[in-house]
């Protein structure tokens, strides 16, 4: 209705262009919005403030004109004009109802627009260094990024979703000799394991597969491994400037083909873990971007050879500096270190570079709130290769913090290992995982309440709203108990029976679907998906509550199951929506 609505309106702007009520030019973007207040119609269109000036009249006035010149339509019940000059809608009733029948007819597709049919959007989300397992931090951007994806995809954006492996650099070296060390333990040797190595069980488990696959080609003795090393961070040394020798070490005395071999291994063993992760979460990606590809193609050196020959980048204290100070950043950014090895900046650069390259109008990122520093350089990147930096949506995502009823939870157990997203998920589900991860915008703190998400009651909101779609299948059932029957095709001619304020809600509820996707899109907001669902699950179990949906008279009865097969269809296309099931039993 509100895609109507704006062709009327539309329609109505053309008409006084041509009789010169408004200037041949004019460009208007007609937003119809639903009235927050039911005393001011059904819509309210603000498009006569818009053009006042244009037109060089009063608000009030253009709106007369406008209502006048708007086509007679057989879903408008009503047109009136208020305050400065909104125009306010009334649509019939007919009109209204037809969103139970677009529902059922277009069952799944119900709620899908064409908004964004001309862009293709990459959106990049979790990437995280594929050094261990997922933690709950990392879920939260995992939820939000799926659920974007499939909401801008439901909205008519062409969407892709990726992953942005971080393999290469220095914590890859770390995480392949934090192996190797654990491996060289396993094979009986005595080593001081360095603080600032991985330490995870995991490590271990890789380590047992380093070992298991042919442990001599790989076997150091350890005064061999530790000889003439610098002092660690226990005996009073630089802890960095330790575990970096070890890396060297570690390269020396195994040679480039067992050294890539051990990388290989944890690198292919981390990230497979990780995508079951993912996946368990309902959490796939159209690709996984490997960053070593980019300086294998050369992509990184051709980044900053253009950026050099723009006259971007300068010499000073031995490396190779981006002025991206000139470019809206707190200050200038290393791009070549003085070892001639290029930084994660220059590789986020031509990663970057590559988005758009490969045909993307625009690009979201979605990054811990830790990496608020980095937004401002990257987009001084974009500007420096003459690209609108609004072209990059970074959307940052704040940590959440566990709880167990009142009990905050700790994050991490002594070792440093995080609670991980498979513990969450084993605890909670998917589903209550999903859901609590998306109900607050990303950038606010969350609380996750453990004991909440597990609870079946109506304060907590994933099973509120599963139950309302458990309770209309529910209905069927008794239906098939009870020996009646159901006929849509009736129940579609009589619902003008419908006259209940618990049913009138509950269409308007569903007729505003559609609108929420469109409006959610455009937002970037998944979470206003969440709380509509919650609000649509109300109006259910209100109704639910407070009427006999099998009743004896068939018109009234196939008019009701219509209505709620309608609001059920709704609320399965936004379950879907989030990556959370829509149980028919609960």
């Amino acid at each position: 209705m509100k895609e109507q609505l704006r062709s009327l309106i539309a329609t109505a702007v053309d008409r006084l262009v041509a009789d010169g009520t408004l200037p041949p030019d004019t460009r208007v973007e007609i937003q119809v919005e639903r009235a927050r207040d039911k005393s001011h119609g059904d819509y309210a269109v603000n498009t006569a403030m818009v053009l006042a000036k244009q037109a060089r009249r009063k608000p009030r006035e253009l709106a007369e004109r406008l209502v006048a010149a708007m086509p007679q339509d057989a879903g408008v019940a009503g047109v009136t004009i208020a305050g400065p000059g909104f125009i306010n809608i009334d649509i019939t009733f007919e009109a209204a109802y037809g969103a139970v029948r677009d529902a059922l007819e277009q069952g799944p597709r119900y709620g899908r627009s064409n908004q964004g049919a001309d862009e293709r959007i990459n959106i990049e989300f979790v990437s995280a260094n594929p050094t261990g397992p997922l933690h709950v931090g990392h879920g939260r951007g995992a939820a939000f990024g799926g659920t974007l994806a499939s909401l801008l995809t439901t909205a008519g954006y062409d969407v892709n979703r990726e992953y942005y492996v971080n393999d290469a650099g220095r914590q890859m070296d770390i995480l392949a000799t934090s192996v190797w060390l654990r491996h060289l333990e396993l094979q009986g040797e005595a080593i001081r394991f360095p603080d600032n190595a991985y330490r995870g069980d995991y490590v271990r488990d890789i380590a047992q597969r380093l070992r298991n696959s042919a442990q001599d080609r790989f076997f150091h003795p350890a005064k061999v491994v530790l000889a003439s090393l610098p002092l660690d961070g226990s005996e009073g040394g630089d802890k960095e400037d330790y575990i970096d020798a070890l890396v060297s070490r570690t390269k020396d005395l195994l040679g480039p083909e067992a050294y890539a071999a051990v990388v290989s291994l944890a690198l292919e063993t981390v990230l497979e873990d990780i995508r079951d992760d993912l996946a368990a979460f309902g959490v796939t990606y159209d690709q996984w971007f490997s960053e070593r590809s980019l300086t294998e193609s050369g992509a990184v050196d051709d980044a900053l050879q253009r950026l050099h020959a723009a006259g971007h980048l300068y010499e000073a204290d031995g490396a190779t500096w981006f002025r991206s100070s000139a470019f809206g950043d707190e200050k200038d950014r290393v791009v070549r270190r003085e070892n001639g090895a290029v930084t994660y900046f220059a590789s986020d650069i031509a990663y970057h570079l590559n988005k758009f390259e490969r045909g993307h109008t625009a690009c979201i990122d979605v990054w811990g709130a830790d990496h608020h520093g980095y937004v401002a350089r990257v987009h001084a990147a974009l500007k420096a290769f003459d690209r609108p930096p609004e072209q990059l949506d970074v959307r940052l995502v704040q940590f959440a913090i566990l709880y167990r009823g009142s009990e905050r939870m700790p994050m991490s157990t002594r070792s440093g290992q995080f609670v991980t997203l498979r513990e969450l998920r084993e605890e909670v589900g998917a589903d209550a995982a999903r859901f609590f991860y998306v109900l607050r915008k990303p950038e606010q703190h969350l609380d996750f309440d453990l004991q909440l998400a597990k609870s079946q009651s109506n304060d907590n909101p994933v099973y509120y709203i599963q139950y309302a779609h458990a309770r209309i299948c529910s209905v069927l059932v008794q239906l098939r108990e009870k020996g009646l029957t159901y006929d849509p095709v009736n129940g579609d001619r009589h619902l003008t029976l419908l006259t209940e304020s618990h049913e009138t809600e509950l269409v308007s509820a569903i007729g505003r679907y559609p609108e929420l996707i469109e409006i959610a899109a455009a937002a970037r907001e998944p979470h206003q998906v969440a709380h509509y669902l919650r609000e649509l699950a109300s109006h259910v179990h209100t109704y639910y509550n407070a009427h006999q949906f099998l009743v004896d008279e068939r018109n009234l009865r196939d008019a009701r199951l219509n209505l709620v097969l309608a609001a059920r269809q709704v609320i399965r296309n936004g379950l879907h929506l989030l990556g959370v099931s829509a149980p028919e039993a609960m």
